[in-house]
């Protein structure tokens, strides 16, 4: 199959279901495409992705009827391994029984669309109800809450379709959808934003969808975090240091930093961990904090070659003379942020000029405060 016979794919997510089945419907306007449903509360949706959806697409394909398939995810989907898989990055998938095929000699993501009610963005962002509690699961063990889920959903898409009820109109609706068209802005400033009501959405889902470049958006290594600055009274504050945070110290202030913004992401190390760089994401009150791999820096010359381009790239442009690739980098957004208190918060956490004086031998006998959070008991 030639490139140029590829079937177009349009994912749409979305925990915000009407806005999400107005996108649909609104994309489904264009001629000879197709619409397919994919995850569920109960069973397995991985067995549903390969067993269903993939063989669907590549019988689409095959079949050269539709010029577009339109791929509706459940509620609570994680658009990410979806279109990876689809993009052929995954496994194979088999066709009639008799062989196997790439996905990505059949079909091409051109566009990621996340549909969202503004007028909800802060509620839920700021809801730490797990999503089995509003049934947006897509499976019996997903333990997802609706702030993180929402959040992962609007920063991988590169096109935000927004849809909200204008009839309703008071003063506090209007300061409302303002604050949440900011907050979309400053979680994703990359993706393409607009209404479901000026029939622009099949253009922009049309326009093309980079995997690759939307991976890197939102690996915590990687990661272009949002500017710092403020927009309509959403204020994002981005914190770059480079010194090591103390354990104990960060742990102790993590009730007061976890909760201070809606949502807060990045990469940080602790002085226990000097080789460890750790990933930072928070959404409502809930924070995870994970072991990505090692900071170059703690890595030999021939292990450097291990590692993608754009990460030995990006670790070239950022290199410290002292402490190579380390660094803080956390950002924090919310309505009415106060900058300042975050900021003294943070800068407390770092090593004193005392405890760096005492080197690394030092810093790796601290208390590891993290241990839960990085290693949980299953």
């Amino acid at each position: 199959m030639s490139v140029a016979s590829l079937l177009p794919v349009v994912v749409v997510t979305g925990l915000h279901r009407k806005q999400r089945r107005r996108a649909v419907r609104e994309l489904s306007r264009y001629p000879e495409s197709a619409v397919l449903y994919h995850g569920m509360s109960e069973g397995c949706p991985c067995c549903a992705l390969r067993e269903e959806l993939l063989p669907q697409l590549v019988r689409l394909s095959v079949a050269g009827r539709n010029r577009l398939a339109i791929v509706d995810l459940w509620d609570g989907s994680d658009p990410e391994p979806l279109v990876e898989t689809i993009a052929g990055a995954v496994v194979p998938v088999n066709i009639d029984g008799t062989g196997q095929s790439n996905m990505d000699e059949y079909v091409k993501v051109v566009g990621v669309v996340a549909a969202i009610d503004p007028l909800r963005v802060l509620a839920d962002l700021r809801c730490d109800d797990a999503l089995a509690d509003h049934n947006l699961h897509t499976n019996p063990e997903d333990d997802g809450s609706v702030a993180e889920t929402l959040a992962h959903q609007i920063e991988y898409a590169n096109v935000l379709a927004v849809g909200y009820d204008p009839h309703r109109g008071t003063d506090s609706d209007e300061r409302e959808l303002r604050t949440g068209l900011a907050m979309l802005r400053r979680l994703n400033p990359t993706a393409r934003a607009l209404t479901l009501a000026t029939r622009q959405l099949i253009p922009a889902a049309l326009a093309g969808f980079d995997v690759e470049e939307a991976a890197q958006r939102v690996d915590p290594a990687l990661a272009l975090l949002p500017t710092q600055g403020e927009d309509d009274g959403v204020h994002t504050l981005l914190w770059h240091r480079r010194r090591p945070l103390h354990p104990g110290r960060l742990y102790e202030a993590l009730k007061q930093l976890v909760p201070v913004a809606e949502r807060s992401r990045g990469r940080f190390w602790l002085a226990n961990r000097p080789g460890a760089l750790l990933a930072w994401d928070a959404a409502g009150a809930s924070l995870s904090v994970g072991d990505c791999g090692p900071w170059l820096a703690a890595l030999s010359d021939e292990e450097w070659e291990e590692f993608p381009p754009e990460r030995r790239a990006a670790a070239a442009m950022e290199w410290d003379p002292h402490y190579g690739d380390r660094m803080q980098l956390l950002s924090f957004t919310s309505p009415g942020l106060d900058v300042e208190a975050i900021t003294e918060i943070l800068d407390g956490c770092l090593l004193t000029d005392d405890e760096i004086a005492a080197g690394e031998s030092a810093w790796r006998l601290l208390p590891d405060a993290f241990e839960e959070l990085l290693n949980p008991v299953a």
